[in-house]
């Protein structure tokens, strides 16, 4: 609802008031849900009129809102449950506690139990806590004064506890002043006219003689508004009218966009913010009536003329209709399009691609598909490590593959160089095709783009790099404005820029989006030529190539993240999008009205991700959801069918029609994807297999094929031989750049045996059945936050894009603990609303962010940061609780106060930490001591101190008590051992609470807490292999450490000495290509040799060792290793390093 119509409804609760409607009143009140009356709320308690109560805080707010919204409601319920049990009416206080009462007993069991015990006390006063108890009018009053306070302390409320300031009868101020404004433009206003309805507009009877009074002089006459002055009030919808402009010297005809731009020669730009769009008309030009629109032709006209056309009524001809054909009136002239003449009976829906027919594996999670324009089989694909592949769906043939790898470093700027020293990978977020097919496009999720020259086969070559925007980039589209080839590209930076693709020029920047854009979508109307741009703030603009700014201004429906596509004749214009709650809208547009045409029906509302669509045959929509393939006919609002594809899906897998429609490619869980294909899709692949089969033959086996796990009428079993990529002779070395070269002279590493115990040896664990390992059903962004609740039955993860994912494990034969295992798959849990707990991103750079997230003893909430304001989550309902501190600085670090969930520390992105009060909302102390960001927090219950530490290397001790600084020390970093920039400090305490153990991408050490004393330390031997996160066992007893090449150690806390490794082979799919590794660790809380590791792919894996060996490996004994503390001047023992 616009700020106008708002407005208009606070001016009918005044006029209401006025006329005394009091009832109509508060239901407009409570309905609009835009002011609290908090007197009526006052009689409504203090009268005991409870239903009235709470069906007047339902329009507000509901029960599982947030903590505040819980309180008001359990202290409502309470007092009449209390009364019943004073009037002793035990009937309606058992009717009370179970329909009332019951529902806070997830949230606090034993509060619940006490108030049923209530029930068998003849006095509820015999309770300690009630034994003040007084009468009923003053415990009412009391409950008042408190719920009072709760109220204004209650987000949700702000903003509504305020009626506005207006002048008495305002609405009937606005009507008299409206029908002075008819009165004037009437053409024989009479003096003192009779004003007898509002239902039509005034209009004077014919004069006798009379002129029209002047505005002074007249009674009726207030100050009279310019006419085109008012923009109307009261359009709902989130396209609303706009000013007309005032008259205009008429230039040179001019472009407009037809039906959404104003005309940039004829009026100033303007954003349009209020009414359904149209085209601006000049006022000069009023008499101009509306045509029907002239379907495209080879000759291609303009819908409308500009002001100072000699014939504005006349439209262009189109090539081969008559005269007669082009006056006809309105909607009589028949509709037809090249290719097109009414083929609605043509289709239907067995001609969609269902079947699965083919399945390609890709190798890792699959962002964006494309196929080419031409060759109607050659899929191009990007993946979430950066990943580029052209497959040949027909014949399963992977033909290219490319890694992510700059090409010119150099020339990148310095914050891309040291986005990249930190972590040289990138997620691919588009890959396009241009119109002909000879160029194709990649956006990366930092900075760059890459424009490839693609010469047929697997002759795909570099043409052009280009640092396209500051951070992601979100998408890219191809143009030919002018018969120039062009690339758009928006991002992060909240910019929309256009470049030529021959020299990589920059042609055009378009800025006036306020968030990160999400993608744009190019189209040419009648020789017009535009884009669209959406953001993720959920407005949607539109941009002539020129420099005079937007030419719409608009939301998309829900407010949602949206993507935006044509039919395939470029008539009818879609979107899908998805917003922060997880509903999805998918809409088709008037776009000369600039409004909703039709909504479609059968998304979900608890959407995972931003659901994909794609359009076919100028007739079906297609959305990836709810682990299904949805298919809608355009012209029906209901959904048409749906398939699971055999299964295997995402939740919200990436969809894409071939430019004949005849094949779908959809993205799989296993990091493939799947090709559906109708009968003449059937057709067309089998006959290329039979191709590929026959020149296979004739080549005795000289092309191998790509990774293709099943094809049509093949089982899986059967067609799952891999053999590698065609011009992979020689095992690929994945490097620091993660690209895949041919390197024979490289040999593998091995152990030094002289060097191992002839006792003793490491347990290497290679195979995946050397372990229990389970992956956890979704595919996601990198995984930036992994943690256990603590009742150990659930994971809860926190992932790129600040969106939480919440894995629960069921109590069943299986799993009669109903505990985290791996030897049953958890549910992807959500609440029945199907919102999605996801951090506040609205200003933030995810690139530079440092997610945070801390869970509460009871897992009854989670706090998170994602580089915007904190969160405080409700781990039950998924309700945003409050937000609070907005950057700057940002959030770095969270951690609860361990005897008060209330305290919280906060690390904070400009070195300081702050001690805030979530209660009272306020930072009791502000702790300086790092000379960067704060990366590690950890309590100490038995010496009562924090320890801290930064990206500075240094740790500090701070009293709990003062919060006074006890000590301080910089880590010992190894000679030869160059950190990453910022890299992150990370501290955990030992079960004892005494031992720190500190965890530095170059070391793993023990501290003595208090006096920061070096008790052990560990250092890697291999410089190139860096340590990306640690944590104790839950007894404290072993340490597990995850590095930069995938593997896992696991070491004995004690003694700092690694007993067994996990590499990479044995939990992870096995793929050259692939630059995979654990980001994060998480240790069970009760199971103490069952952790789990976040992935830079997505992935979520649970680790155990086999019940035969019962933990990971064998402690070695005392004499192969020292047992006493390890200096920091000095580098581990030789016996350490080599195991290493």
């Amino acid at each position: 609802m616009s700020s106008l119509s708002r407005e208009l409804v606070f001016l009918i609760l005044q006029f209401l008031d006025e006329e005394k409607f009091k009832d109509t009143v508060h239901k407009l009140e409570k309905e609009s849900g835009f002011f609290f009356n908090m007197r009526y709320f006052e009689d409504c308690v203090t009268n005991g009129e409870w239903d009235d109560v709470e069906n007047y805080l339902s329009g507000f707010t509901k029960v599982d809102d947030n903590r505040y919204s819980m309180k008001i409601f359990f202290e409502i319920r309470k007092q009449k449950y209390l009364e019943a049990l004073d009037k002793q009416d035990h009937a309606k206080a058992v009717d009370i506690l179970v329909k009332d009462l019951k529902t806070f007993s997830t949230f606090n069991e034993e509060l619940f139990k006490e108030i049923t015990f209530l029930l068998t006390l003849g006095n509820f006063r015999e309770n300690e806590q009630l034994s003040k108890y007084g009468d009923t009018k003053t415990a009412r009053g009391i409950m008042l004064l408190e719920l009072k306070k709760l109220i204004e302390a209650n987000p949700l409320f702000r903003d509504k506890l305020h009626f506005p300031t207006l002048k008495n009868s305002r609405l009937r101020t606005l009507i008299n002043q409206s029908l002075n404004w008819q009165h004037q433009l009437c053409k024989n206003p009479r003096p003192n006219p009779d004003i007898k309805t509002l239902f039509t507009d005034h209009t004077c009877g014919q004069p006798n003689g009379s002129r029209a009074p002047s505005p002074v002089t007249s009674p009726l006459m207030g100050s009279i508004p310019k006419v085109g002055g008012f923009p109307p009030l009261g359009a709902h919808g989130p396209f609303q009218p706009i000013p007309s402009p005032a008259p205009a010297p008429a230039p040179a005809p001019a472009p407009a966009l037809v039906g959404w731009m104003t005309n940039p020669a004829s009026v100033p730009h303007q954003t349009v913010s209020a009414g359904p769009l149209g085209l601006t008309v000049p006022s000069n030009a009023a008499s101009m009536l509306k045509h029907p629109r002239t379907p495209p032709t080879s000759n291609l006209a303009l819908d409308y003329q500009t002001a100072d056309s000699e014939h504005m009524l006349k439209r262009s001809r189109p090539f081969g209709i008559s005269d007669e054909a082009n006056n006809m009136p309105v909607n009589v002239l028949p509709v037809s399009y090249p290719g097109q003449s009414h083929t609605h009976a043509l289709y239907s829906s067995n001609d969609l691609p269902k079947t699965v027919v083919v399945k390609l594996a890709q190798g890792s999670a699959v962002k964006s598909m494309d196929f080419h324009p031409t060759q109607h089989t050659l899929l191009l694909v990007g993946t979430n490590i950066g990943d580029i592949a052209i497959w040949e769906v027909g014949g399963g043939e992977k033909l290219v593959l490319k890694n992510f790898k700059v090409w010119d470093l150099g020339s990148c700027s310095v914050t891309l160089q040291a986005s990249l020293a930190n972590e040289y990978t990138a997620s691919v977020n588009r890959v396009a095709w241009a119109p002909d097919g000879s160029i194709c496009g990649v956006a990366y999720s930092k900075h760059i783009v890459h424009i490839y020259s693609y010469y047929g086969g697997d002759d795909l070559r570099n043409h052009l790099e280009i640092e396209a925007h500051s951070g992601n980039v979100s998408d890219l589209a191809f143009s030919q404005p002018n018969k120039q080839l062009w690339i758009i590209t928006c991002g992060e930076d909240k910019t929309i820029k256009v470049w030529d693709v021959v020299n990589g020029s920059k042609q055009y920047t378009f800025e006036g989006h306020e968030a990160p854009v999400y993608s744009v979508c190019p189209h040419y109307k009648e020789s017009i030529q535009f884009i669209f741009s959406t953001a993720i703030d959920g407005k949607i603009k539109a941009w002539l190539y020129d420099n005079l700014g937007s030419r719409v201004d608009y939301d998309a429906p829900g407010h949602s993240c949206t993507t935006m596509a044509y039919s395939s004749d470029g008539t009818r214009l879609f979107s899908c999008g998805t917003n922060k709650e997880g509903e999805s809208h998918i809409v088709e547009w008037n776009e000369s009205e600039g409004a909703v045409k039709r909504t479609y029906h059968g998304l979900g509302k608890r959407s995972v991700g931003v659901v994909q669509f794609d359009t076919t045959k100028n007739r079906f929509l297609v959305a990836g959801d709810e682990f299904l393939i949805k298919f809608w006919d355009m012209d029906n609002i209901s959904m048409l069918m749906s398939t699971d594809a055999d299964g295997g899906l995402p939740a919200s897998p990436c969809v894409r029609f071939n430019k004949e429609g005849i094949l779908l490619a959809v993205s799989t869980n296993e990091n493939g994807i799947k090709i559906l294909a109708n009968a003449d899709g059937i057709r067309l692949v089998r006959l290329i297999e039979s191709r590929a089969h026959d020149a296979s033959r004739s080549a005795s086996g000289t092309v191998a094929k790509g990774a293709v796990i099943g094809t049509y009428g093949a089982s899986s079993s059967a067609a799952g031989t891999s053999i590698g990529d065609r011009s992979a002779t020689v095992p690929a070395i994945v490097g620091l750049n993660g690209d895949s070269r041919s390197m024979p002279d490289v040999k593998p590493r091995i152990l030094d045996d002289s060097d191992k115990s002839k006792v003793w040896k490491l347990t290497e664990i290679n195979e995946p059945s050397q372990l229990h390992s389970l992956r956890l059903p979704d595919t996601l962004l990198a995984v930036r936050g992994l943690i256990y609740t603590n009742s150990g039955s659930a994971i809860l993860v926190l992932t790129y894009n600040a969106v939480h994912k919440l894995w629960k494990w069921q109590r069943n034969e299986r799993n009669p603990t109903g505990k985290a295992c791996t030897s049953v798959s958890p549910q992807l849990w959500q609440p029945s609303s199907g919102i999605l707990m996801t951090n506040d991103i609205s200003e933030t750079n995810l690139e530079d962010a440092v997610p945070c997230f801390a869970l509460s003893k009871n897992d009854s909430y989670v706090m998170s940061a994602s580089g915007g304001k904190i969160s405080l989550f409700n781990m039950m309902t998924f309700k945003t609780m409050t937000t609070f501190m907005p950057p700057p600085p940002s959030a770095t670090f969270l951690a609860f106060h361990p005897q008060d969930n209330n305290i919280i520390a906060i690390g904070m992105e400009d070195s300081s930490i702050h001690i805030y009060n979530v209660r009272v909302d306020e930072v009791k102390s502000k702790l300086k001591g790092h000379q960067k960001k704060v990366t590690g927090l950890a309590f100490s219950n038995v010496l009562n101190v924090l320890v801290s530490s930064g990206a500075d290397a240094q740790l500090c001790v701070w009293s709990m008590d003062a919060w006074e600084k006890q000590a301080s020390k910089v880590l010992h970093i190894p000679t030869g051992r160059v950190p990453a920039q910022n890299t992150q400090t990370r501290v955990q305490f030992h079960q004892n609470q005494i031992h720190v153990l500190v965890v530095h991408e170059t070391q793993i050490a023990i501290y003595e807490a208090s006096r920061l004393e070096l008790l052990k330390q560990w250092v890697p031997r291999e410089v190139s292999s860096s340590i990306t996160d640690a944590m104790y066992s839950c007894d404290s007893q072993s340490i597990f450490v995850s590095f930069e090449d995938g593997s896992i150690n696991v070491f004995t806390a004690a003694t700092v000495r690694l007993r067994c490794r996990v590499n990479p082979s044995a939990y992870l799919p096995s793929n050259p290509s692939m630059r995979v590794y654990p980001l994060v660790v998480a240790a069970h809380p009760s199971e103490p040799n069952q952790f789990a590791v976040g992935l830079t792919d997505g992935g979520v894996h649970v680790l155990e060792p086999l019940e035969s060996e019962g933990r990971w490996g064998t402690p070695p004994p005392v004499e192969n290793g020292a047992v006493g503390p390890i200096s920091t001047s000095a580098p581990a023992s030789s016996a350490d390093q080599q195991q290493r």
